[in-house]
């Protein structure tokens, strides 16, 4: 019997113990990992989507865990990271975590309060208590079980002289965690993408990421310049127009923009069911000749196409088209203006890589994010040490109880196959390792 079948053994003869009970009482706040000990249960990094899908999946099989989120809400980059404007950019029935659809009242694209809202049921409906500031600063594999490292940082609110809260750190103390598993969940937008552009930092006016971008009511009447044409910085500078901002545009590469509907059926729909038909380049010459068809020829307007079609595209590259939700009509309108890549930044504005210039009061870099895996996980076989993402596309499983949620580029699709995929794996392995026996003798 290993140490881990002992400790389940005991809790077996524990009449108040149950399988559901404990997942939930772990995740209530148990203290475990204080001092180093051993949890039995798996290690959850991140309460994000995919960690709180995790959970929910573990729970149903009567899994304890523990789930470690280094701030201090669920959800933080969709709460404190997001545009005010922002919907679910596929239907709902493709953005539903397991075991709980959205609410039948719900559009067919919720909002991001809505979203928000339904994160805070399913935390609910599944019991799910991460423990909240627990950063983790590293994670590596002993040989037997994963070592995890968090920083817990104290804070209070205090009064800044009238002018509002802030937030003032009082301690800081550090954690220990060991299990068999480590699920890494902090997903595929950890931390935001800041090019180095010649000149930048001797820019006059305001650079901000689009992560910081709320709303474009405090701009009217300035020069905003977006850089990024994905669907952040689409949407972005739609925004910012409605607005009644000067908005331009930098596109730099190839983009597929596609209508995020075709005559009233989803695209992100309409495709899967094509490809049950048709191969991925059949697919693509329909999908680009409906496009023309509702867009026209984004290469006229400055957005040329990638050679390859948009479905084969994400399914080598991992790079999602943009879905338009009205930024094409603003740019045939000339409300915004697209505009080639940076060459070079000066004090009131840019140079272009066309030799043209223009002054901007504002900046807003819709540059993306990246994984920040890399700086925490000791391990390059399964996660790569460059990008922080699986080095085999949709891969989810690596070597000693390590696991990968929401990183198959899939969207919140991809998180709820990815997380019951997983729990699935840890509840075999639990099984194989003696915990069922022991509860049910």
């Amino acid at each position: 019997m290993d140490r881990f079948a002992e400790i389940e053994g005991k809790r077996a003869h524990d009449p108040l113990y149950s399988p559901r009970s404990a997942a939930r009482a772990t995740a209530t706040g148990f203290p475990v990992g204080e001092h180093g000990e051993v949890f039995a249960g798996p290690l959850i990094v991140g309460a994000g989507p995919a960690g709180l899908a995790v959970a929910a999946c573990l729970t149903m099989h009567g899994v304890p865990y523990a789930l470690l989120e280094r701030h201090g809400c669920i959800a933080s980059l969709w709460r404190h990271r997001t545009y005010r404007r922002l919907r679910l950019h596929l239907p709902k029935r493709y953005c539903e975590l397991p075991l709980l659809p959205f609410p039948a009242s719900y559009p067919e694209y919720p909002t991001r309060e809505q979203f928000l809202d339904y994160l805070e049921e399913y935390l609910r409906n599944f019991g799910i208590r991460p423990f909240f500031r627990q950063e983790v600063v590293s994670a590596e594999f002993d040989g037997g079980l994963w070592c995890v490292r968090t920083k817990e940082v104290v804070t209070a609110a205090i009064d800044d002289g009238g002018h509002g809260q802030q937030e003032a750190v009082l301690a800081t103390a550090t954690r220990e965690y060991r299990s068999k598993w480590l699920v890494v969940a902090t997903g595929e937008n950890a931390e935001p993408v800041l090019p180095e552009i010649d000149g930048i930092d001797g820019f006059k006016g305001q650079i901000m990421h689009s992560c910081d971008y709320r709303s474009g009511e405090p701009y009217q009447g300035s020069k905003v310049l977006v850089v990024g044409c994905g669907n952040s910085g689409m949407e972005v500078s739609l925004d910012l127009s409605n607005h009644n901002v000067h908005t331009s545009m930098v596109v730099r590469d190839t983009v597929h923009v596609l209508p995020r509907e075709i005559m009233g059926l989803s695209t992100f729909r309409l495709s899967l069911w094509l490809l049950m038909f048709m191969s991925v380049q059949t697919v693509d010459r329909l999908l680009l000749l409906l496009t023309r068809f509702v867009l026209g020829d984004t290469a006229r307007l400055g957005i040329p196409r990638p050679s390859i079609g948009p479905m084969e595209l994400k399914k080598v590259c991992g790079k999602t088209p943009v879905l338009d939700v009205g930024t094409i009509a603003k740019i045939k309108s000339r409300d915004i203006k697209v505009l080639p890549g940076i060459k070079s930044f000066h004090e009131h504005g840019v140079e272009f890589t066309d030799g043209k210039t223009a002054d901007f009061d504002v900046v807003i870099l819709a540059t993306g994010y990246k994984s920040n895996v890399p700086y925490w996980l000791k391990e390059n076989e399964f996660f790569s040490d460059k990008d922080g993402f699986p080095r085999k596309p949709n891969e989810w499983k690596g070597k000693n109880g390590l696991y990968a949620a929401g990183f198959s580029r899939r969207g919140l699709l991809g998180v709820s196959i990815d997380a019951t995929k997983i729990a699935d794996d840890i509840k075999q392995d639990w099984n194989n390792i003696g915990y069922e026996k022991h509860k049910t003798k």
